[in-house]
């Protein structure tokens, strides 16, 4: 723990989750100094209860262009083609990193990287540590990692309150309680914002706070109304509201079904799909949920799903699971580069709280574990070789704005799966600021693409593919075409 001082390192990074703890240590390997800041304890961020794997070619009968296709398809023509191609042709290579240092993915019997299938890929090409307990397990090793290594501080229980800025140039973290911390470079790896609405698979901190401190910084921030809400989340069981059933329990042959018992959905298309089918089943059948029989899955595929539900008094082995759609994940976020550089010199940006355009107007599933390890790398390696600029005295750390719960039901009601003009207009007077953003942000998207559907424009608008909305300053978003 450090003193509750100033602070001098070459590269602060801003949250522990798995790009934040990626990003540190590669930092830390090209023998810079690194302070990394955790509003929680090492291995408790959103990384850690993330069931998904990561995708990478490593099959045969695959290869990193095919992987770039699907997820440009997945991403409904709004995918940046060229950090697709990054992060396709870097992810095996990241895969074998991280086994060097010290993650264990599951494996067949013949000791080969068990690849599973997930919605939207082409290909298995999903690799798994525990099943569906991967975040936990590549978390708990990079934390471990982390501690053991020379050149990074760890900073837990701070939060970052403002970006401390001096002639333009970032040049630091100023937290919460005062301890300012001077670096060549931040980089912000906050996370995303889907803990803003009121149904969501996302732990209570994920409230878009780095997307805040970047734009409060003078960082440009692009696509926020893009949400992906995830088909496939718990409701009606107390206990567990919201928890997360993985996409690869569906690859593996659990189905989705109506009241009827009847199958209704390609349960392996991309995301956005079978979200929007299971809602528009629910809203026809009034009823909370749809059911998702994984009875014919072999249980000790995903133990910690399967002891989960147990423990709630369901058993999926025998009992249907009730699901419905919940806020997951945010393709949007604060406008980075293919090295995390945002428009602030100093200030890099990685994992959910980046957009680079990786991901489109729909993510493709797993996708996202890997782009932490991919950017995060890239960031730190291009953050090291900054220059220190001049500091100053830190400049003062005002209260972060907290959403209330009429903001998370505001959000969750007006820019939920379906939204229209009127309740947009209605989130654009609401007080928090992230929330009048998204709304500024949807309404100018006059159509539907992706994660974002407009009832009042259903169609997609051919003249908007790779149109990115962005919000530059004080000034209203606009469309900027990324290629």
């Amino acid at each position: 723990m450090a003193d509750r001082a100033r602070i001098e390192t070459d590269l602060v990074v801003v949250g522990a989750g798995a790009a934040g703890l990626y990003a540190a240590l590669t930092g830390a390997h090209t023998g810079a100094s690194v302070a990394l800041v955790s509003a929680t304890p090492l291995a408790r961020t959103a990384s850690y209860w993330a069931q998904g794997g990561l995708a990478a070619a490593l099959a045969q009968d695959d290869s990193p262009d095919l992987h770039r296709e699907d997820t440009e398809r997945a991403g409904r023509d709004l995918v940046r083609t060229s950090a697709a191609t990054v992060l396709c042709r870097e992810a095996p290579r990241t895969v074998s990193d991280l086994e060097r240092l010290g993650v264990h993915f599951d494996a067949d019997r013949h000791g080969n990287l068990a690849l599973g299938l997930e919605g939207g890929h082409s290909r298995r090409r999903v690799v798994h540590a525990g099943g569906s307990a991967t975040g936990r397990r590549v978390v708990r090793q990079l934390s471990a990692v982390v501690v053991q290594t020379p050149g990074v501080t760890v900073i837990e229980g701070a939060r970052a309150a403002t970006l401390w800025v001096r002639d333009g140039r970032c040049v630091g973290v100023v937290c919460e309680d005062g301890r300012a911390i001077h670096a060549r470079a931040v980089i912000l790896a906050t996370g995303g914002s889907a803990a803003l609405w009121q149904r969501t698979t996302n732990p209570p901190g994920s409230l878009g706070i780095g997307l805040l401190l970047a734009r409060a910084a003078g960082a440009a921030l692009a696509d926020v109304e893009l949400m992906q809400f995830h088909p496939t989340a718990v409701t009606t069981i107390k206990g567990r509201e919201g928890f997360l059933i993985t996409e690869a329990i569906r690859g593996e042959g659990a189905t989705l079904l109506d009241a009827d018992g009847e199958r209704f959905v390609d349960e392996l298309a991309p995301r956005d799909e079978v979200a929007r089918a299971t809602w528009a089943k629910m809203t026809e059948s009034g009823r909370p949920s749809v059911d998702l029989d994984m009875r014919a899955v072999d249980p000790l595929l995903f133990p910690n799903v399967v002891g989960a539900l147990r423990e709630a008094g369901l058993d999926p082995a025998t009992q249907l699971v009730p699901v419905a759609p919940a806020a997951h994940y945010g393709m949007g976020g604060i406008v980075a580069d293919l090295d995390g550089a945002t428009t602030v010199p100093g200030l890099y940006a990685v994992g959910e709280s980046s957009c680079t355009g990786l991901h489109g107007a729909n993510r493709l599933a797993s996708n996202s574990l890997t782009e932490c390890f991919v950017f995060g790398a890239r960031a730190a390696l291009a953050a090291v070789s900054e220059p220190r600029g001049t500091a100053g005295e830190p400049p003062t750390a005002p209260a972060l704005a907290a959403p209330s719960a009429d903001t998370r039901e505001a959000l969750w009601r007006h820019a939920g799966l379906v939204r229209d003009a009127a309740g947009l207009h209605a989130l654009a007077e609401d007080p928090h600021p992230l929330a009048r953003l998204i709304a500024r942000h949807a309404l100018l998207r006059t159509e539907s693409r992706g994660a974002h559907t407009r009832s009042d424009f259903p169609q997609t608008d051919p003249a908007l593919d790779l149109h990115h909305s962005v919000t530059r300053g004080e000034g209203e978003p606009a469309f900027e075409r990324w290629v």
